[in-house]
């Protein structure tokens, strides 16, 4: 089945960060590897996602969200604060889309607006990482990601015990 959604940057509103940490909770308890520890406290996801929507009003991040009607149903995090050396690079992080809305084209409009964010920055070498078990692996090579390597031992799942994590990048045009 699926859904009709669209996509837009999150700004920093009190129902934007309850539905933000309401994913991240969601994601953390079914498994997602995204810093996070299971079980994720409520003020402690609510901190986090006030200081990325502040980062975000700062320019150093973007934060898009995925709406069925006016419902979150997915967010990507497009990190724009790279060193001086790096002008040119992106980082993709924070990619989670609901457990009921998985496997409708939630997480590929994401990236496909995470990545036109991005060239409008003049961001064209994205990258990022995911956790080898259980992570978006398939999803982020079905979209062009080329994987660079495993790092053994990475970080804790979220339920305890450890996991690699992948490493991925995406060249978005030729560069200068």
């Amino acid at each position: 089945m699926t859904t009709s959604f669209h996509i837009a940057p999150l700004v920093y509103e009190p129902e934007i960060i309850t539905a933000l940490s309401d994913l991240l909770i969601e994601t953390v308890e079914h498994g997602g590897s995204v810093s996070f520890m299971h079980p994720l406290q409520e003020q402690v996801a609510t901190s986090f996602w006030k200081s990325a929507i502040n980062s975000a009003i700062a320019g150093e991040r973007l934060v898009l969200g995925a709406f069925e009607g006016a419902y979150l149903v997915g967010t990507v995090t497009l990190m724009l604060n790279c060193p001086p050396n790096q002008p040119h690079r992106a980082e993709i992080a924070k990619m989670m889309v609901r457990v009921t809305h998985r496997g409708q084209g939630i997480g590929r409009a994401l990236l496909k607006a995470a990545e036109q964010q991005a060239l409008q920055r003049d961001k064209w070498l994205l990258t990022l990482d995911t956790a080898e078990e259980d992570g978006g692996a398939e999803l982020y090579e079905k979209f062009g990601f080329q994987k660079v390597g495993v790092i053994p031992d990475f970080a804790l799942k979220p339920h305890g015990g450890l996991t690699a994590t992948v490493i991925y990048y995406k060249k978005l045009g030729s560069g200068e």
